[in-house]
């Protein structure tokens, strides 16, 4: 039976922690905010075949580093945070382990445990095996830490792109005595479940979307390539998050 750790128990987090219990293994969690099955964060990783990080990205160092001496010599530790390539990689140096970069690709509180999932680096083939039994479709995509990290964000750009500029024709359509008619328009092109998605995730996640598109528009930029849409898309986000 596999043990896994869940460092992070928030809507993702808890989530997932779920689907491992239901799908028969030993789930350990810890999040100093919420009920915990661990005393510690160090108590939940003691044991643990698997350890996933489901933090906020600028926690996931300082958790790994917490971490890091009472974990089991053949454990596998993996970091599900949305963050920047660079990030990633100082996470993996942080831990004494074979290491997975996981970047989960879809709503999770929807899906859970059969989100769509890229992986990558020394502990990534291990990841994949011990998961993709339990329903969790897992394409191994690179070698090195950072590599899956890199591709969201990549895909992020364009999704979170497109957000902002549906929100902004729609506000402008509303202005116009419009909005039915660009809406129906917009959706003829994304579907309305897509457009719904885009519209209301926009706003509930703000906090965390704008995030990533921060990590987002430094990858674009250690890349060589201007990030003016990641820019303006995390700015936008950041509005939407103090409005």
């Amino acid at each position: 039976m596999t043990e896994v750790a869940v460092l992070g128990l928030g809507e993702a987090g808890g989530r997932i922690a779920a689907d491992l219990a239901a799908a028969g293994c030993t789930v350990r969690g810890w999040d100093p905010a919420r009920r915990s099955s661990a005393a510690s964060d160090v108590d939940a990783v003691r044991d643990a075949d698997v350890v996933l990080s489901l933090n906020a990205a600028a926690a996931s160092l300082a958790v790994a580093q917490g971490v890091a001496g009472a974990l089991r010599s053949d454990a596998v530790y993996a970091d599900l945070n949305t963050a920047a390539p660079a990030l990633k990689r100082e996470v993996a140096g942080a831990v004494p382990v074979a290491f997975a970069d996981v970047a989960l690709v879809g709503v999770v509180p929807s899906t859970g445990l059969r989100t769509a999932t890229l992986a990558s680096g020394a502990g990534a083939e291990r990841f994949a095996e011990l998961f993709r039994p339990l329903g969790m479709p897992v394409d191994v995509v690179g070698a090195e830490p950072g590599d899956a990290a890199g591709l969201k964000l990549l895909r992020s750009v364009f999704m979170k792109g497109i957000a902002a500029a549906a929100v902004e024709s729609l506000e402008a359509a509303e202005a116009a005595g419009v909005a039915d008619r660009v809406r129906a328009e917009i959706a003829s092109v994304l579907g309305e479940p897509l457009l719904e998605r885009l519209l209301t995730g926009s706003r509930v996640h703000a906090v965390r979307r704008a995030e990533e598109m921060l990590a987002a528009a430094e990858h674009v930029r250690d890349l060589g390539v201007p990030p003016r849409i990641a820019t303006a898309a995390a700015a936008w986000l950041e509005q939407l998050r103090d409005s």
